[in-house]
């Protein structure tokens, strides 16, 4: 038991020293499993679902408190293809999936989400969650079955060097949020709170998060950053990252790509690209810390969850980006052991479902019994789990 609190020690020290620089090839391998294509969303259950623990029930720590939230939930889930088009963009196509809880077909024998499945309006109007379909593959379809809604960008994928990607994508994003609020499919009228809207996103799409949280882009930050950075960045850019000095090596004719309104600046920092509506965020195992510097991260002014490896070998900077949140109510849960590519595994894909409809729970749900379900008093009872607690708030 000592060694192992002992080791817990050295991990949580490394993470929060942030002194490690990436290793590993000079390649960077996929952030995430391949896209499979739409998948199901579903909406918020009028009462506690039945898999959620009980929040009045004592604490025992010796038989920690079960992932029960990353079990199917009470709702089965439909998908909807949607085509889109941003004519702010130079009209970029934007395709978007629907995920919603959905009227189980009595000839249904897959227990997954069903394509055009006929919505179920009994809990509506369901909260709604954003990211890229490539993160809503992987637990869309749990966590909508506890009673949300998702919307999910398809074909936004990772990219090796920094580009107008990083703008592109938080607004595809933000265009789906207004599409399928404001224009759903016919028969979806009145099934999506798109005042209630969180943003979660994981490697490339943590980043997309992060820039939906309210963090501002320092230009002056980052230009400062290339080609020598200072002492706390250096560590942080590696061939491994996607963030490199590509722009700054040309950056009026990067400027000139990024719509006008963004680079607008107040007091030298560009506009946030986020809304109003989405109120919680979860940047999992993402970067973006030169980019925004420590002045557009105190930006950040809503709920945020991050979930990261303790050993990501892409990302070191969670835990720096995390110290200079502005938001107070913030949390950071480290996955000991684990690499990026932990997301491959299914017993990871399980905590994550969890704990985003514990977060999305409470936050857009109202929910306060699911603070417990991702509270540090619940990370305490996993060994494999650690709570970095937010300071100097």
């Amino acid at each position: 038991m000592l060694r192992s609190r002992l080791a817990r020690a050295v991990v949580l020290v490394a993470i929060l020293s942030i002194a490690g620089a990436c290793s590993g090839d000079a390649s960077r391998p996929p952030d995430l499993a391949p896209s499979t294509g739409p998948a199901d969303r579903t909406g918020v259950p009028p009462s506690p679902s039945p898999s959620a623990p009980d929040p009045t029930a004592p604490v025992d720590s010796a038989a920690p408190m079960p992932f029960s939230l990353g079990e199917p939930g009470p709702y089965h889930v439909g998908t909807r293809s949607i085509a889109a088009e941003d004519a702010a963009r130079d009209h970029r196509p934007v395709a978007i999936t629907l995920w919603y809880p959905a009227v189980r077909p009595d000839d249904a024998s897959d227990p997954g989400p069903t394509r055009g499945a006929a919505p179920d309006p009994g809990g509506a109007p369901y909260p709604l969650i954003l990211s890229s379909t490539k993160m809503a593959d992987l637990i869309a379809p749990i966590v909508v079955s506890h009673g949300f809604a998702w919307a999910s960008v398809d074909g936004i994928d990772s990219y090796r060097r920094m580009g107008t990607q990083m703008i592109d994508q938080p607004l595809d994003i933000l265009l789906a949020l207004d599409i399928v609020t404001s224009d759903p499919p016919k028969g979806m009228e009145g099934l999506i709170d798109g005042d209630r809207a969180g943003a979660i996103g994981y490697s490339f799409d943590g980043y997309n998060a992060l820039a939906l949280s309210g963090a501002q882009i320092d230009p002056a930050y980052y230009l400062a950053q290339c080609p020598t950075p200072d002492a706390l960045t250096a560590p942080l850019v590696a061939s491994l990252s996607a963030f490199d000095c590509g722009p700054a090596n040309n950056w009026a004719a990067f400027v000139a790509r990024v719509p006008g309104a963004i680079t607008a600046t107040t007091d030298g920092l560009w506009q946030p690209m986020t809304d109003p509506r989405i109120r919680a965020v979860m940047p999992l195992a993402g970067e973006g810390w030169w980019l925004f510097g420590e002045r557009g991260l105190a930006a950040v002014d809503r709920p945020a969850l991050l979930l990261v490896g303790g050993l990501d070998e892409l990302y070191p900077e969670n835990a720096l980006m995390f110290r200079h949140l502005g938001t107070p109510d913030r949390s950071l849960i480290v996955f000991d052991g684990k690499g990026h590519m932990m997301i491959l595994e299914q017993t990871v894909l399980t905590r994550l479902a969890h704990f985003t409809v514990a977060f999305f729970g409470h936050h857009l749900q109202g929910r306060e019994d699911m603070a417990r379900s991702y509270s540090e008093a619940f990370v305490a009872g996993h060994d494999d789990l650690i709570w970095v607690a937010a300071t100097g708030d």
